[in-house]
């Protein structure tokens, strides 16, 4: 058996710091699934992660405490929210126990021997890994894949499987506190899909230049006979492929290119359009979900999948099966006609799109937005002009107060008072209230039959999908 064999194959003891992190709870339930023993801490153990993990008999301590290192672990997985100060990860390094980082460990007892298919980009990178492992699959592929979403057609975020293809979602955030290149760099694509490029995470980049250098070298590494799959509405995407060694396929649903989608067409069972290469049509495509952004991923996944060697009728299949992944643009609940959605956007961009789409499905209703401005990059004012401009598909907008605003410098917040009145200026119905009870009562009081609400943020927004539908449910039924 070869090195690399051994490392895959034989049994390890495992130990993941910050196991309830994302991503790392898929990639230890992985490593059990494979006859690896697994256990691991983190500072906050509840559902739905801890239950998750008990349901794959992973043991997982409350706290951080060096003893729980004592039966010494062949290899410990740090998250990257841990950093040093932390008490296990000094033993770790006091006591030279092996370690690494989460993105390593995937490519290394996971990845690795199979052909690696990457899909990055700033945006849409959960649902387009999720949709082609979905079609590898329905084509009998059985396809590994590791996603941070829960896809509606498998109920998790991986899957082993035992054919060619592993399906990645190629993040481009860093690693871990002792490797902070981008997650993706780790996956050594032989396909990559780059769906566009802009600037995000702004707590580790600077500005978009920065960004871009971890995409050149992501582009860099992908094998001479490898497959790019690109985005040629995107400018930042086709500036940087220039340069690649690869084999280029460019898509688009605007701009001229090889592979083309068109006639779009929306209705209430989701969003229909045709498939084009070099100006021929190819197929007609129907699938469950809305908004001309979906429509991209899923033209990248046909591109991809026919370079995959799939026939285009196995691909449409596919894609007309696919359920799409839990919390982007989920529907709740419909209580009395009015409609409750759950999405994860949090990046300007995202919610532009999620808004547009729900407006391409419900093109009469009024459309309520209400958004958490939670991650790193939507509570930074760089922000605030693509904040102002994101909403113009929604009727009425209601904007959370920054959640932690203490984790951004005060110089550089979001100015949740100067995004209320700019959102004014464009015509919308705008307000600024707290989740829980005041945001509750709002919503309550001013909700309609036909009424269409979307709760979005990359948090849980204090339940507050949920909490409306109950509340909404309780009102009926008095």
């Amino acid at each position: 058996m070869s090195t690399d064999d051994e490392r895959m194959h034989s049994k390890k003891k495992f130990y993941f710091i910050a196991i309830c992190g994302t991503g790392m709870a898929s990639l230890a339930a992985m490593l059990k699934h494979l006859g690896h023993e697994v256990s691991g801490s983190d500072e906050h153990v509840y559902p739905p992660m801890s239950t998750f993990l008990a349901e794959q008999n992973i043991p997982v301590f409350s706290g951080f405490d060096p003893r729980h290192l004592a039966d010494k672990p062949d290899c410990v997985v740090i998250g990257n929210a841990m950093s040093r100060g932390n008490p296990e990860v000094e033993h770790v390094l006091n006591h030279k126990l092996p370690f690494t980082s989460m993105p390593a460990a995937l490519w290394d007892y996971c990845i690795r021997g199979r052909d690696s298919c990457v899909v990055s980009g700033t945006h849409g990178k959960t649902t387009t890994a999720a949709m082609l492992a979905w079609v590898l699959q329905h084509a009998g592929q059985q396809p590994g894949m590791f996603v941070g979403g829960i896809p509606e057609n498998f109920g998790h975020g991986f899957l082993i499987g035992d054919g060619p293809y592993f399906v990645v979602e190629g993040d481009e955030y860093d690693s871990a506190f002792f490797d902070k290149g981008a997650k993706f760099l780790h996956y050594f694509p032989d396909l990559l899909i780059i769906n566009n490029i802009e600037y995000d995470h702004a707590d580790i980049y600077k500005n978009l230049e920065e960004m871009k250098i971890s995409f050149r070298r992501l582009i860099n590494i992908v094998p001479g006979n490898g497959h790019i799959i690109a985005n040629a509405d995107d400018p930042v995407v086709m500036e940087l492929v220039q340069r690649a060694y690869s084999h280029v396929h460019k898509f688009s649903l605007e701009a001229a290119s090889e592979w083309q989608a068109a006639n779009l067409a929306t209705g209430e069972n989701g969003t229909s359009f045709e498939i084009r290469y070099r100006g021929r049509a190819i197929i007609e495509v129907q699938m469950a979900l809305f908004g001309r952004h979906n429509v991209a991923n899923a033209l990248a996944v046909f591109v991809a999948a026919t370079q995959l060697g799939l026939a285009p009728e196995a691909i449409a299949s596919g894609l007309q099966t696919f359920k799409g992944v839990r919390r982007r643009l989920t529907r709740v609940a419909e209580i009395d006609g009015v409609q409750i959605y759950d999405d994860f956007a949090h990046h300007a961009t995202a919610v532009k799109a999620t808004l547009e789409g729900l407006r391409a499905r419900f093109p009469e209703q009024r459309i309520w937005a209400l958004f958490e401005p939670r991650s790193a990059s939507a509570k930074r004012k760089v922000f605030q002009q693509a904040f102002a401009e994101a909403f113009d598909a929604a009727d009425v907008a209601v904007v959370a107060p920054l959640h932690r605003a203490d984790k951004v410098p005060e110089a550089e917040r979001l100015s949740i008072e100067t995004l209320v009145a700019d959102l004014r200026g464009r015509g919308l119905e705008a307000h600024s209230l707290k989740p829980g009870d005041e945001m509750l009562e709002f919503t309550m009081h001013h909700a309609k039959p036909g009424d269409i609400f979307v709760f979005m943020s990359n948090g849980d927004f204090e339940k507050m999908p949920g909490k409306l539908a109950e509340a909404l449910n309780d009102q009926k039924n008095k």
